[in-house]
């Protein structure tokens, strides 16, 4: 199946308290708003003590924009993200033609593609701008349902904005999209440490194909995840798969995925048991696809946004 991203937010989330219904006399009803309102709180407490960062830059101030160069189906995407106080407060995503008309107003596209997906661009578009506005953060951009390549179109440029926003580089960020890869290394690698491992992330272009693919969680001695046997054990136990293996799968299906016909990162399919790696390694995979397409060998530094447990 195409991988949906169900995905954990970079940035802090929503605070939420639940109301208990008291039931009873009055006498009743008071100990029970009392009781709820105690609990309300220890949960409001510990969710804030929950979403506390670790490590990763703040958003800086100001607008930030990406555009494709090429067209795609007569459409190329633009990008804006808007931060104040360190938040994302707008995100204004679209694909527009030459002419600059959205691909919103197309009547045609819009009946075309619902009837054989059951959704068009004036409904996911808005979708995808909302989401990213509430999660703060790329990969809690939720997939949308018959826009699953649009969906992972987004949230990779999406992520690019936020590492913009991280150094506050307001240069708009162009992407060759279509271009063919030219041959070289490519790089990327966490600058932080989440559960003891960041990511390393490396493809290899030769002759326009990708041909090898080096995606790995290592900890700051250099040790992969792969060789740690407790690790291992202790996620095949709870989820049925550790990194000794969804490692290995993803390196694969990332060069088989790249080498088919429109070949593509976001065909990738998810790992069961290991979606949240499989999302990340996805998004990663796509921006290095981005910088293989213009050549750029400089390795890609992504500050990270890591919360405390």
């Amino acid at each position: 199946m195409k991988m949906n991203k169900i995905v954990k937010g970079f940035t802090a989330i929503a605070l939420s308290s639940l109301l208990l219904a008291a039931c009873g006399s009055d006498q009743k009803k008071d100990t029970a708003k009392s009781s709820d309102s105690s609990t309300a709180t220890s949960k409001t407490a510990e969710s804030s003590k929950a979403t506390e960062k670790e490590a990763g830059a703040d958003l800086q101030d100001g607008t930030y924009k990406l555009e494709e160069k090429n067209e795609s189906n007569g459409y190329r995407a633009t990008f804006e993200m808007t931060v104040k106080d360190g938040k994302i407060t707008e995100s204004n995503y679209d694909n527009i033609n030459a002419d600059g008309k959205s691909k919103k107003d197309d009547a045609d596209y819009n009946k075309n593609m619902k009837d054989k997906s059951g959704v068009g661009p004036a409904e996911y578009i808005k979708e995808l701008n909302d989401s990213f506005v509430k999660a703060q953060s790329a990969d809690g951009v939720e997939v949308v349902t018959g826009a699953t390549h649009s969906s992972e179109s987004f949230q990779n440029y999406a992520q690019q904005l936020v590492q913009a926003a991280q150094v506050g580089n307001t240069k708009t960020i162009e992407i060759d999209n279509g271009a063919d890869l030219k041959d070289g290394t490519y790089s990327l690698k966490e600058k932080n440490n989440s559960n003891g491992y960041h990511t390393e992330f490396s493809i290899v272009v030769k002759d326009g194909k990708v041909t090898e693919s080096n995606y790995d969680n290592v900890n700051d001695e250099g040790k992969s995840k792969k060789d740690d046997a407790d690790y291992n054990k202790n996620m095949k136990d709870k989820s049925g798969v550790g990194p000794a293996e969804y490692i290995k799968t993803l390196n694969e299906e990332l060069v088989k995925a790249m080498n088919e016909k429109d070949g593509s990162a976001a065909n990738v399919e998810v790992v069961t048991g290991a979606t949240h790696s499989s999302h990340s390694f996805v998004i990663y995979a796509e921006q290095l696809v981005n910088a293989a397409e213009k050549g750029d060998t400089n390795e890609i530094v992504v500050d990270n946004i890591v919360m405390k447990k």
